[in-house]
């Protein structure tokens, strides 16, 4: 067992995960992060609304919104998408969007981040929301 932690010394370490992931379909490679705590928080907010009385978990594009969270910059760590993209990036073909939200997903540890989802709330099986 080794030492324990200090407040500060936890807070001073870099423990963001990265990968890059060749996408042959699209002629290139993209670089993935781990979502923080508080982005992993705001990206599983992002997919719940309420309807009438009961939050329902919206689904609808929620692989898009990941990997456009996920994705960044290799040279400035900034994403490459903005919230206003995430729509358009749900056009792209699913395989690909899959394999780059399989990655996302462990990155983050949040391999079962659907099923949580669906677990903790009616899931919209429509899939439909206000949002993109």
């Amino acid at each position: 067992m080794g030492d324990y932690l200090s407040a500060d010394a936890i807070l001073a370490f870099d423990d963001t995960k990265i990968e890059d992931v060749d996408i042959p379909e699209w002629g290139g490679i993209i670089r993935l992060r781990s979502l923080s705590g508080r982005e992993r928080d705001a990206f599983e907010a992002s997919l719940r609304v309420r309807d009438g009385k009961h939050t329902v978990v919206a689904l609808e594009n929620y692989r898009a919104k990941l990997v456009a969270r996920s994705a960044i910059n290799p040279d400035t760590g900034a994403r490459v998408f903005t919230d206003e993209q995430i729509h358009l990036l749900g056009e792209k073909n699913a395989a690909v969007l899959q394999r780059l939200y399989d990655v996302a997903t462990a990155l983050s540890g949040m391999e079962d981040a659907e099923e949580d989802l669906a677990g903790n709330s009616e899931a919209d099986p429509s899939g439909s929301s206000g949002s993109s």
